[in-house]
């Protein structure tokens, strides 16, 4: 029996609020027809919209804090990031290692510090300030409800009030419904009343004190990270001081200067055929021009080999200059020479102007290719632009498109095994250091 009672009680309070939501739904769709008049409170919708209003800055302004925060941490990894890297490339040898594994210790607990006083001093406080809204937004909707079942008993009496056949028992049922809403309604609004004014001016403590927080901390913070970018500063100043002095030589010498070539100096064909093999020319800086001429004898004058032009005229007044020379070889094998100091340099042997065998490889080689380099250590890309080497890589140099995108110390260039493949530059090629590598060819 008790269960069927509770039942019973279910279904009757079910039953009354099906009733209420009928009776408020005829209510406003005769407000809105204009068959019967609303109660107004212009000072209330005031306060109902300057608390959509706050709503809404605050929810943003949570919503914003929340993405600076994680800007903040964001900004604390590739900050630890850098100052690892910094760590792995300081060697032991150098001084102020210590200070600076220091330094990135202290870096990180600063970054940690800030992002936890911001979460306590500005997050938690955002959330505790909107949390009063939710249900302050609940009683303003049952507000509006108690508003309408208010008007409605009001419309009811006054309908039977006015009724040509009265009922006074309905009108006096009537009246008790009409003084009960209308108890029910003022209550609460009474108390919205105040508390919407009251919660429209805290906005402004709120947001000075979270503002004030926020840029608080970043002062602290900045000023903190200063000294230790300052300390970072004085530690590295003082390896530059230290090894300012010192030669670091960034790239090998390339292998056709070395002192073995430069010693061999094979006599040329002696029927003046082009040479056919790598030969080493003596030029005397200190003769006159005039004695470089001899008869039959020419300088070619193309300007796109303007070296091999020159050479070619020194080759020729070498060679006659050569018997006069002989007799002077033994004082110069005994230190007593008396000729002038002369320079040494190294050609490629050349066929008709092109460097020997060079036409059936460059054939084979990218457009403009102009020499080989191997890669001594690996590199990594930091960009689209540029190469990824292994050591071990080789890479077909090549001009840049412009030359005035040329930074110092990059060149343009294709890994070889790239280019062996797909024969294409637009894929394949990319800047890389110069000093990664070493020039083989």
């Amino acid at each position: 029996m008790a269960e069927l009672g509770s039942k019973g009680v279910t279904a009757g309070k079910i039953a009354i609020n099906v009733q209420k939501k009928l009776t408020r739904a005829q209510e406003k769709v005769l407000q809105k027809l204009g068959k019967a008049d609303e109660t107004k409170d212009e000072q209330f919708e005031q306060c109902v919209q300057n608390f959509n209003k706050q709503l809404s800055e605050g929810t943003r302004l949570q919503k914003d804090l929340r993405t600076y925060l994680a800007s903040v941490k964001a900004m604390h990894e590739a900050s630890k990031k850098l100052t690892e890297c910094l760590q792995e490339v300081y060697e032991p040898d150098w001084p102020g290692r210590d200070d600076t594994n220091k330094i990135a210790e202290n870096n990180d607990l600063l970054w940690t510090d800030f992002h936890q006083k911001l979460v306590d001093q500005a997050l938690l406080t955002m959330d505790t300030y909107l949390g009063q809204f939710p249900d302050i937004k609940s009683r303003i909707a049952k507000r509006g409800r108690k508003l309408v079942d208010y008007d409605s008993a009001r419309h009811h009496f006054e309908a039977l009030q006015t009724a040509k056949k009265k009922d006074e028992t309905k009108i006096a049922k009537a009246e008790e419904e009409l003084v009960k809403a209308q108890k029910v309604f003022e209550e609460m609004n009474v108390d919205l009343q105040e508390e919407l004014p009251s919660l429209w001016n805290s906005r402004v403590g709120f947001y000075v004190n979270t503002f004030q927080s926020i840029a608080g901390l970043e002062e602290n913070f900045h000023k903190e990270m200063s000294k230790l970018n300052q300390n970072l500063h004085d530690v590295l100043l003082g390896l530059d001081k230290q090894y300012s002095g010192n030669a670091f030589p960034v790239k090998a010498q390339p292998s056709d200067s070395t002192p073995a070539k430069a010693n061999k100096s094979p006599s040329p064909p002696p029927d003046g055929s082009p040479i056919t093999s790598p030969e080493t020319k003596t030029v005397n800086h200190d003769l006159e021009p005039s004695t470089l001429e001899t008869p039959g004898a020419s300088i070619p004058k193309s300007p796109s080999q303007p070296a091999e032009a020159a050479h070619a005229g020194a080759e020729a007044a070498g060679s006659e200059a050569a018997a006069g020379a002989e007799p002077s070889k033994t004082e110069a094998d005994s230190g007593s020479s008396s000729l002038p100091a002369v320079v040494v340099e190294t050609f490629p042997a050349t066929i008709n102007g092109t460097v020997e065998g060079a036409s059936s490889e460059r054939a084979d080689m990218p457009p403009g290719f102009l020499f080989k380099v191997q890669a001594m250590h690996d590199y990594t890309a930091t960009d689209s632009d540029e190469l990824q080497l292994k050591a071990g890589d080789v890479v077909l140099v090549i001009p840049f498109e412009n030359p005035e995108e040329q930074d110092e110390g990059w060149l343009m260039g294709v890994k070889e095994s790239d280019w062996i493949q797909r024969k294409e530059l637009d894929q394949c090629r990319g800047v890389f250091p110069e000093n990664f590598t070493e020039r083989v060819q």
